[in-house]
């Protein structure tokens, strides 16, 4: 019951949760900035990598292999490490921007793989009979395989935005201030017996989040499914 009784007096001191709100602001921010750039980046080394083989699409090709191969095969805290003490490491650059960058690219890599993979899944019949019937390999692309690969990648996708959210709690390694640190202050700073009550907290707002997360996902899968019915 104490355990209880301390994390209800938690959400209720003001002082804490105003730190608990800071710090979820910052994650939001880079969870939801850093998701946008790994879809996009993602997407488009999805594109390059599936093109057919040319002269000139060699060397984009072989940087977006090179890219995804690198980013997948080190360590997150790694890259974020080199991010923000190597490539970023001039005064007033803004730590946020910096964790954005470093989470979007790493993002981008799994969503790369994630949506080519979805590309290929589709059948080869699809992309034959667009061609049988006139439309160019654009137009098949665009409007036949990419639709019914969207439907095949949703999950995948979801399940790296939601490790996206998680992996952000790293950023207080390089001293921001996020949900994990202001849980760190407050159990630092209060008269509680331990860590243990506003990690419990804390843990209880990435549960949320990642369970709107989730809830949303379905939705968008029980959409398109719907759709195939019709």
């Amino acid at each position: 019951m104490k355990f209880f009784s301390q994390i209800v007096e938690l959400f209720s001191t003001e002082k804490y949760m105003d730190i608990i709100w800071e710090g979820l602001q910052t994650t939001l921010i880079i969870s939801v900035l850093a998701a946008l750039l790994g879809l996009l980046l993602g997407t488009l080394v999805a594109l390059v990598t599936i093109s057919p083989q040319s002269g000139w699409m060699m060397v984009p090709k072989a940087i977006c292999k090179a890219y995804v191969t690198i980013v997948r095969g080190t360590p997150m805290a790694l890259q974020l490490f080199i991010m923000a003490y190597v490539v970023f490491a001039f005064r007033g650059f803004p730590e946020e921007l910096t964790a954005t960058l470093a989470f979007g690219i790493n993002s981008g890599a799994y969503v790369a793989e994630n949506i080519r993979g979805g590309i290929l899944s589709v059948d080869i019949g699809q992309t034959e009979a667009g061609r049988a019937l006139g439309l160019t390999r654009k137009i098949t692309l665009s409007r036949i395989v990419i639709p019914q690969a969207i439907k095949n990648v949703i999950p995948s996708i979801g399940n790296e935005l939601i490790a996206l959210i998680k992996e952000t709690s790293i950023v207080s390694m390089i001293g921001m201030f996020d949900l994990t640190m202001a849980a760190k202050i407050i159990g630092s700073g209060n008269n509680m017996a331990s860590y243990i009550v506003p990690m419990t907290v804390v843990a209880l707002f990435y549960l949320a989040i990642v369970y709107l997360l989730t809830f949303g996902i379905k939705l968008i899968e029980r959409r398109l499914r719907a759709g195939d019915k019709r």
